[in-house]
């Protein structure tokens, strides 16, 4: 059985304060660009398959520093596919807004409780996104072989949204999962079900959960409605 490795991409300019969503041109901060190197550092030495990636911009600086810290043969640098069904959720009208701003909206009540119910205003309903993300995810992992290793570039709630069918929970308890920026989630599809191997690992450590509040959220952004 193959083992997928689903990173979220790293910190940008607007992670944790504004809903980029399918924004163009968005690259990683400063802060950002550390966090893919750290990344890519930690997946080194771990041989990979294949690597798949959502188009945003986001997402491909994030893969590029993976890539850049492995080995410079064709075999350790697969090369990088474009997979749209794993791109950001279409937030439509609420694209490019300020997350406080959204959290006063009575849509965003739906959005936190009642998940597979919400359709975003001009876009896309979390529902279909879930839907096209998994199947996505399904399909590729059935392209590899027994014992390979390979990685998926996506988003917050994309990933939640994989990890949430995974372990067969409705997609209504899907925010009860964080993924964090620059952080890893490890999933192996067997014949019976699929085993979450790691779930949310942040290089910024576990002491960082206990950290005082602003100095948290420097850390790695507030923990839900980030994108």
């Amino acid at each position: 059985m193959a083992t997928l490795i689903l990173v979220r991409h790293a910190r940008t300019a607007e992670t944790g304060s504004l809903l980029s969503g399918r924004k163009a041109g968005i690259p990683l901060s400063k802060q950002g660009v550390r966090e893919a190197r750290a990344l890519g550092e930690r997946l080194s030495s771990i041989p990979l398959a294949g690597i798949i990636s959502s188009p945003m911009q986001r997402c491909l600086e994030t893969v590029e520093a993976i890539r850049s810290t492995r080995s410079t043969s064709v075999s350790a640098r697969p090369s990088v596919e474009i997979e749209e069904r794993i791109t950001e959720v279409d937030y439509g009208k609420w694209t490019g807004k300020e997350l406080k701003v959204l959290a006063k909206d009575p849509l965003w009540s739906t959005v936190q409780r009642q998940p597979s119910a919400m359709q975003f205003p001009d876009g896309e309903s979390l529902r279909a996104a879930a839907t096209r993300a998994t199947e996505a995810i399904r399909e590729w992992d059935a392209r590899f072989k027994d014992d390979d290793v390979w990685l998926a570039a996506s988003h917050g709630d994309i990933i939640k949204a994989i990890v949430s069918e995974a372990t067969g929970a409705p997609l209504d308890l899907f925010q009860r999962i964080a993924i964090d920026p620059a952080s890893i989630t490890v999933i192996r599809f067997g014949s019976e079900r699929p085993t979450i191997l790691r779930l949310n690992e942040s290089a910024a450590g576990i002491e960082s959960l206990f950290a005082p509040k602003e100095k948290r959220r420097s850390l790695f952004g507030r923990l839900r409605g980030d994108n």
